[in-house]
């Protein structure tokens, strides 16, 4: 039989939408002759709701929603979509997690997620109950094995007690049935190598039990969470038989009778290039979903600020980017050229604010105050927040929401300024290493110049002060990015990370830095993540707190 996989980007709480979207891509299923359509988790209401579970106007709207869409189904063919269900019993939580099938306007299966996970982004343990192994899902005559999302990761996770998978199929061996695939229907979050592990995992599954193996996932942005979809198929020997674009909306279909199925687009791409992709993705849905249709974004000649334009005219079109330079009297004339120069290969919107006489205007002001002191830090900040409080009120004037443009490497360190280059709606590249920066700026340019390339050529600098450069403050970046990889990303703390050969004096004084300037990211706009531990949703550390292991 024919099988659609089928990866939708809804947005949370859009009942109408969503549902509309299952239907619409249904139908299109049933018209190539699919007698099953997949859809992914939780895809009614979008993924992750968060603590609007908690509402009940929220699950009855949710509620009426599924019992619209059961009879607006095509009728000639299976539908799995994930969805909320309501548990009974004073004792637990109040819902589950679930995959349905409906068939004839009627819900005929559900299997419950079993593996509830509480790790980085993750607390589904604080609104889901626990699922039980469901019966094998039948339909033309095969047997499914069903699965939502985490359930097939339990090998990955040392706390899971339970197996699903292993549960599943020991299961329909006593009961002497043959299992003749394992499907799982999921809401799982892009970020940097993690396509490698799922398919590892996935390509594990069917090498252990001998089965085919049917991944249908989300794709969108969500506030900080990004999904990639690149839902697939793997026959029982672990081969990829059929696999969906990434980060946007795609139908596959796979012939069980042949496991063989449809490749859209290139099978492999690199890792630079899919967090390129996301981060353009996810600029466009925030954008979007939160009503704006158009950005802006401060433009130094930098490389941050370049490779921010780019992704966001990728996003929006370059006639909904306003590109704003605000040169300082300490900015080189060069970097007023390049900034002119990108905003011209973008074909974006650019304009010129001095702020230099805004600037003497602050210091008179304080020259009072600050009689005998010397200028230091506090007169660069006074130029970024300049720049910051015109930058808002530009968004404040047109409605465009304010990107900002800081990399990971900054926003670990502090080397940012709060109510300065920090303040706007969201951080484009907040998860981005320097270094990878730089990589993704190669990605932009791959084709044509787009990005100048003295813009990357040049020694990073904040031009606030006379010949100023990042290096002067700051470890070589890539030096410092691994460090605060090693620390961020793999928990190591001080002494573990100088066992591997860096200098006791710098790692003390980067660790020092990361736990100073926390009060500063919880203060930051909400930005996209891409690697396996971003500032924000999914990292909860103190303000307060002088643990300096």
């Amino acid at each position: 039989m024919k099988i659609a996989l089928v990866q939708i980007n809804p947005v949370i709480g859009d009942f109408n939408q969503n549902c509309e979207k299952i239907e619409r891509w249904a139908k299109k299923a049933g018209e190539r002759g699919c007698n099953l359509a997949i859809f992914p988790e939780l895809v009614v209401s979008g993924y992750p709701p968060q603590d609007l579970l908690e509402r009940q106007s929220f699950l009855a709207a949710h509620d009426q929603a599924v019992s619209a869409l059961l009879s607006r189904l095509p009728a000639e063919l299976d539908v799995m979509f994930g969805c909320l269900e309501r548990r009974m019993g004073k004792r637990g939580k109040g819902l589950y997690n679930s995959a349905v099938v409906v068939r004839q306007g009627k819900i005929v299966y559900r299997a419950r997620k079993q593996l509830l996970p509480s790790y980085d982004v993750f607390d589904e343990t604080r609104y889901f109950e626990r699922g039980e192994s469901s019966a094998l899902y039948q339909v033309n005559g095969m047997f499914f094995g069903v699965t939502v999302c985490e359930d097939v990761w339990s090998d990955k996770v040392s706390e899971y007690q339970a197996q699903p998978v292993p549960t599943i199929m020991t299961g329909a061996v006593a009961k002497g049935q043959a299992v003749d695939a394992i499907i799982n229907i999921s809401a799982s979050p892009f970020q940097r190598d993690k396509e490698k592990i799922r398919k590892g995992v996935f390509k594990k599954i069917c090498r252990e039990y001998r089965v085919p193996f049917l991944y249908c996932n989300q794709i969108g942005g969500q506030d900080s969470l990004l999904f990639d979809g690149r839902s697939l198929v793997m026959d029982s020997s672990g081969t990829i038989v059929a696999q969906a674009h990434g980060f946007r909306e795609d139908m596959i279909i796979v012939d069980s009778t042949s496991w063989q199925g449809e490749i859209h687009g290139a099978p492999q791409i690199s890792e630079q290039e899919a967090v390129y992709q996301g981060l353009v993705m996810g600029v466009g849905d925030y954008v979007r979903k939160c009503g704006f249709s158009s950005a802006l974004l401060g433009l130094s000649g930098g490389i941050d600020s370049a490779l921010t334009a780019a992704i966001a005219v990728d996003a929006l079109g370059a006639g909904n980017v306003l590109g704003v330079a605000l040169p300082s009297p300490y900015s080189s004339p060069d970097s007023l050229e390049d900034a002119q120069q990108l905003a011209d290969n973008l074909g974006c919107r650019f304009t010129v604010l001095p702020i230099g006489e805004l600037f003497d205007t602050f210091r008179r002001n304080l020259a009072g105050l600050f009689a005998g002191l010397g200028e230091d830090l506090t007169e660069q900040n006074l130029q970024a927040r300049i720049r910051g409080n015109l930058l808002m009120a530009l968004s404040n004037k047109f409605g465009n929401l304010l990107l900002t443009t800081g990399n990971k490497s900054e926003m670990a360190v502090g080397y940012c300024t709060l109510y300065g280059d920090m303040s706007g709606g969201l951080a484009v590249i907040s998860d981005v290493p320097k270094q990878l920066v730089y990589e993704l700026a190669a990605c932009v340019n791959r084709t044509r110049e787009i990005i100048p390339a003295r813009t990357i050529r040049k020694a990073p600098t904040a031009e606030l002060k006379p010949d100023q450069k990042d290096q002067d403050d700051l470890p070589p970046y890539e030096i410092l990015d691994r460090i605060l990889e090693l620390h961020l990303e793999q928990n190591k703390g001080q002494s573990e990370i100088v066992e591997l050969g860096f200098a006791e004096p710098m790692v003390r004084d980067i660790l020092r830095r990361v736990r100073i300037n926390e009060y500063k990211r919880k203060q930051a706009p909400m930005g996209l993540k891409v690697t396996t531990k971003a500032f924000g949703y999914g990292r909860r550390y103190p303000n307060v707190q002088n643990y300096q292991g």
